[in-house]
């Protein structure tokens, strides 16, 4: 296996007008900061690409799309100014996304954990496997899910992200997701969800890209000041993480 498999990867590629931004980390596609920078960074080159016309946010493996914040990292942050910038990664991309000109299609082959979700809800449609749970599960390590929680809540609506942030230990079935509008389609199987995946970014490639423009841009109405809110959230959460509540509860997730 590769060095950067080993350490996890952010690969993207263009073929037949449609960008697709693959991620991997060995730790059930945990996000540390790097991973998250480059993920950023990677969704803003695809918008400004004048050969793509969609993208597709997927994740490697076939089990976990995506576990959230990298607990190796989150034990390490010693002081405010760390914590601002490692949660930051997250705003980043949500931003990202969110003022991406380009739909970003989203294939969710597993469960969504914390900042999981976040990608999910921040991307203009999900598509996911009936196996694709989903768990908010900062408050149970002493946070909060500060920066993605504008994201969950725009997308599944006040009372879904309640329920999932206040109930941090639970599981709620993909069925649960779907029902409240986190995911727009449930497959049963990988190659379900693969066709539909493809059928879709097709489609949407022939679409006009100033037309799919600008309907993102009402589909985003409202969140015109997240550059500000979700640093400011972030600022929350790297606060937070240095209590002595949340080190503990990490080190015995770690050792679990």
């Amino acid at each position: 296996m590769e060095e950067n498999h080993l350490n996890g990867y952010v690969e993207s590629s263009t073929s037949n007008s449609i960008t697709t931004i693959e991620f991997f980390h060995p730790q059930s596609n945990s996000l540390p900061g790097k991973i998250l920078n480059t993920l950023a960074e990677s969704i803003r080159e695809a918008g400004m690409n004048t050969e793509s016309t969609v993208i597709i946010l997927k994740s490697g493996g076939n089990k976990t799309f995506c576990a959230g914040a990298s607990f190796d990292e989150l034990i390490q942050i010693k002081n405010e100014s760390e914590g601002l910038d490692f949660f930051s990664g997250f705003a980043k991309v949500i931003n990202a996304i969110r003022t991406c000109p380009k739909f970003v299609i989203a294939r969710i082959q597993g469960k969504c954990v914390g900042g999981g979700v976040g990608l999910a809800a921040a991307s203009d449609y999900a598509l996911a496997l009936d196996t694709a749970d989903v768990k908010l599960s900062e408050l149970a390590v002493g946070i909060g899910p500060f920066v993605v929680g504008p994201a969950v809540e725009r997308k599944m609506g006040t009372s879904a992200f309640t329920a999932l942030s206040i109930d941090a230990s639970s599981w709620r079935n993909s069925s649960w997701a779907f029902a409240n509008g986190l995911y727009a389609e449930l497959h049963h199987n990988v190659e379900e969800l693969d066709a539909a995946v493809e059928k879709l970014a097709i489609n949407l490639s022939k679409s006009s890209p100033e037309a799919m423009k600008e309907l993102k841009k009402v589909c985003w109405k409202g969140t015109e000041n997240w550059n500000e809110l979700l640093m400011e959230r972030a600022a929350i959460s790297g606060r937070l993480i240095l209590s002595s509540f949340s080190k503990n509860a990490i080190e015995k997730f770690k050792a679990k």
